[in-house]
């Protein structure tokens, strides 16, 4: 799988760090694990000598606490880096500097290979200013993460005018997304977009260790997200996904992953333990057949189960 980013050609899914960081909107609060820091260092080390070398954040990841964390582990590595800037609600000028300033120092570089509005708000006062950023050299690719379609089109048409280009879109994708993402992930393969697709397992509950009866990990933000009644309604399709496992002799978990892939996602996938990347290798090499990609949606669209994320 290979594709440019930032003007650097990357032959990996990204890494997505979500839950690396600590306190607000850490791994603790989102998950419901704690994940100490020699874990996530030897996780690190596991998937970069694997060739996983891009590696996504955000400042908003355990309010910076992340972004250190890989600026601490990426020194000396060839690597690629995504981060984020959460917009205010109210736009505020110079904040895309600012934030991305913020963002370099936390994680030691001077560049970041992509830099995303990590919303579409105040979309074309914030695009404007990420377009100068791009023009001083500070950010290889600009994209947009957790846009609709008109707002990735209006995106486009803002950095245009302002002499550059949108070269990525990272949104949630899942077979419980797919309704509402289809005609944004055909709109950008058409125009050479990248479409990256987070939460690809839904956070757990499309990778097999999870069902009604063995929930997620209580007082977390994905436990209360996905009720055990939405468990029961897509148990068939876990199923499915575990025969298939089966039949692959690989992990449920990367059935989802094969599929997204066949649909021309790059993949964000979240580490957090050393073996979690081997198994990742081996998914990624896995095709499922065209008859299983249909039954998969099949089975996920009959479930009626539809996730959205609080933030989109």
């Amino acid at each position: 799988m290979k594709y440019v980013l930032g003007g650097k050609t990357a032959e990996t899914c990204m890494i997505g760090t979500w839950a690396w960081g600590t306190g607000s909107n850490g791994g603790k609060i989102v998950f419901g694990n704690h994940y100490n820091e020699d874990q996530l260092k030897e996780t690190f080390e596991t998937a970069y000598d694997l060739g996983f070398n891009v590696w996504d954040t955000a400042e908003v990841y355990g309010m910076g606490s992340a972004e250190k964390l890989i600026g601490s582990l990426i020194k000396e590595k060839n690597v690629l880096i995504s981060t984020k800037h959460y917009p205010y609600r109210r736009y505020k000028k110079n904040e895309n500097r600012e934030a991305l300033t913020a963002s370099l120092d936390r994680l030691g570089i001077d560049k970041v290979d992509i830099y995303w509005l990590h919303s579409p708000r105040n979309l074309e006062y914030n695009m404007k200013e990420i377009a100068q950023l791009k023009k001083e050299g500070l950010i290889g690719s600009i994209g947009l993460s957790n846009g609709n379609l008109a707002q990735i089109r209006r995106a486009q048409i803002t950095l245009e005018e302002n002499g550059v280009s949108l070269e990525a879109v990272q949104n949630h994708f899942s077979l419980l997304t797919i309704e509402r993402e289809t005609k944004i992930l055909k709109y950008c393969l058409k125009n050479k977009i990248l479409f990256f697709g987070y939460m690809i397992l839904e956070q757990g509950a499309l990778s097999g260790h999870y069902d009604a009866e063995n929930h997620f990990p209580s007082m977390s933000l994905r436990a209360a997200s996905f009720s055990k009644i939405k468990f029961r309604k897509i148990q068939r399709l876990i199923d499915y996904i575990k025969l298939l496992a089966d039949k692959y002799k690989i992990d449920s978990a990367q059935i989802a992953l094969a599929w997204a892939v066949s649909k021309g996602v790059i993949p964000i996938i979240g580490l957090t333990k050393p073996s979690y990347a081997q198994s990742l290798k081996e998914g990624l090499g896995i095709s499922i057949e065209e008859d299983e990609i249909k039954m998969l949606e099949k089975l996920a669209l009959k479930s009626g189960v539809r996730c959205k994320g609080v933030w989109e």
